[in-house]
Formats: structure tokens, C-alpha cells, sequence
């Protein structure tokens, strides 16, 4: 699907969707991204050749498909900019919780809404990212939208009312761990091992513990019991506790 796409919104997520685009080498007939900050478009036109500064979200909005990528509290009063310039062939893609596909369309005059929960291993072309529809839209109109994020990762369409759980669930996932790989490098180094050494350890063993865990035929319990030290063991209720009251709490502010 060679097109031309428009972000309005210059952050992270723009970020990972150019470099998982470019990764695989996809071409639009033209890319133009609207962001409030000069320096953020500087640094993505350096980083992406391909893209156009746009000056106004109305200009970025005036492809075939645009790509909202703000956060939540401005999603609707960005929406109202574009209105004007947004037509029934429009694709409107909105990455942000918590506003509807109903909601989107109070505002725009098209019905090939789509929402999406991206994942940051879009980066590295292995995104998890659901999508969610319109109701009236086409059967041909989401092959197309599919085929053109295919080159992120896995693609796949769910029902709306659980793409927050997906952003839980997923799109957050790895900061609850990142951290923690970080800190165990480090303290790798301290027992002695390189930086490398560490690293490729971990990365290993992470991916063959993730095997067990879900691949073995084992129950969660008898995988943990495999192991019979647990360092941490007396902190677990802690952390358990740590993860429902934020993660549960965070999902109560961006559910719709």
C-alpha cells in the first residue's frame, strides 16, 4: 500500500513506526509530520530523510492516512483541527487509550477509523499491535490498513473494549522489566563477569525461561518450583501487590 501517511504527533511512537518502516525498507509517496516542537521534527527529518516537516496538524492530516500520535487529553481537540480537512477516503489511525472509535467519529467525516495499541518492538519489526475497527468500515479497506502495518510486526484485529487491557498487558510490558535486566548486568559485572558476558547471559536465559514457563506442559507452580533458592521469594507479595495497585490503577484512568 504505497500512500502517502501523515503523523500529528513528532514523539516516540513516530519514532519506532519510521524506523520499523525503514527497517524494511517501505516507501510512501510522501511522509509529513506535524509536532509543536521545532527540535523534535529537526531530529526526526535527520534521522528519516524521507520526512516532510509539516506546519500545521491540518497539513499533516491532509494524507491518505493520518496517524494520531498524542496523547490522550489532546486527542479530541486535534481531532477538531483536522476535521476540516479529513474526507470519507481519509484513514484515521489513532494510537492513544481511553477515546473510542465512537468518539473519533463525532469529529470526522469518515468512517475508516482505526485504533491501534502499538508496541515498542515495532522498533525491531516484532510489534504486538492490535487494532480495532470501525464498525462500517470495509473488509478491503482493513486489508489495506493491515498490510501497511504488517511491516511492523503482528498485526491482527480485536474488539475495542480490549485494547486497554492490551496496553497493560503488552505496550507497557517490557518497562517492567527493562530496569530490571539493567540492574542485573550490573550487578553481573560486580560477581566478576564482563559487561558482555552478562548481558548474553541474561538474554539467554530469559528467552529459555520464557520456554519453560509456557512451553513445558509444567504448571506455573511447578515451573517455580524447579528452583529451589529464591532470592527475592520474601519480596514476591510485595512486588505482586506493587503490580495490581499501579497496573490495575493505571488502568482504571485510561479505560474509556
Amino acid at each position: 500500500m504505497k500512500t502517502t501517511i501523515g503523523f500529528i504527533g513528532g514523539g516516540r511512537i513516530t519514532k519506532i513506526f519510521l524506523e520499523g518502516f525503514k527497517n524494511k525498507n517501505v516507501e510512501f509517496e510522501s511522509v509529513k509530520v506535524y509536532d509543536p516542537n521545532n527540535e523534535t521534527l529537526d531530529a526526526l527529518a535527520s534521522d528519516f530523510p524521507a520526512v516532510k516537516k509539516a506546519g500545521t496538524p491540518e497539513e499533516a492530516a491532509q494524507a491518505k492516512v493520518v496517524v494520531i500520535a498524542v496523547h490522550p487529553p489532546v486527542v479530541m481537540e486535534t481531532l477538531e483541527k483536522i476535521a476540516g480537512v479529513v474526507n470519507d477516503e481519509t484513514f484515521v489511525v489513532s494510537l492513544a487509550p481511553k477515546i473510542t472509535i465512537e468518539k473519533i467519529a463525532s469529529k470526522v467525516k469518515t468512517a475508516n477509523i482505526v485504533r491501534m495499541i502499538p508496541n515498542a518492538t515495532s522498533y525491531i519489526n516484532e510489534g504486538y499491535n492490535p487494532l480495532a475497527f470501525h464498525p462500517a468500515m470495509l473488509k478491503k479497506e482493513k486489508k489495506q490498513i493491515k498490510k501497511l502495518f504488517k511491516p511492523l510486526g503482528k498485526t491482527f484485529e480485536t474488539e475495542e473494549h480490549k485494547l486497554e487491557g492490551y496496553a497493560i498487558i503488552s505496550g507497557m510490558l517490557p518497562t517492567y522489566f527493562w530496569f530490571q535486566w539493567q540492574e542485573l548486568e550490573t550487578i553481573g559485572e560486580k560477581t566478576g563477569l564482563s559487561k558482555e558476558e552478562a548481558a548474553k547471559i541474561i538474554r539467554t536465559t530469559l528467552k529459555n525461561a520464557i520456554k519453560l514457563y509456557y512451553k513445558s506442559g509444567l504448571t506455573p507452580e511447578e515451573v517455580m518450583d524447579l528452583i529451589p533458592v529464591k532470592p527475592i521469594g520474601e519480596n514476591e507479595e510485595e512486588i505482586k501487590n506493587t503490580l495490581n495497585s499501579k497496573l490495575l490503577g493505571l488502568f482504571e484512568k485510561i479505560k474509556p
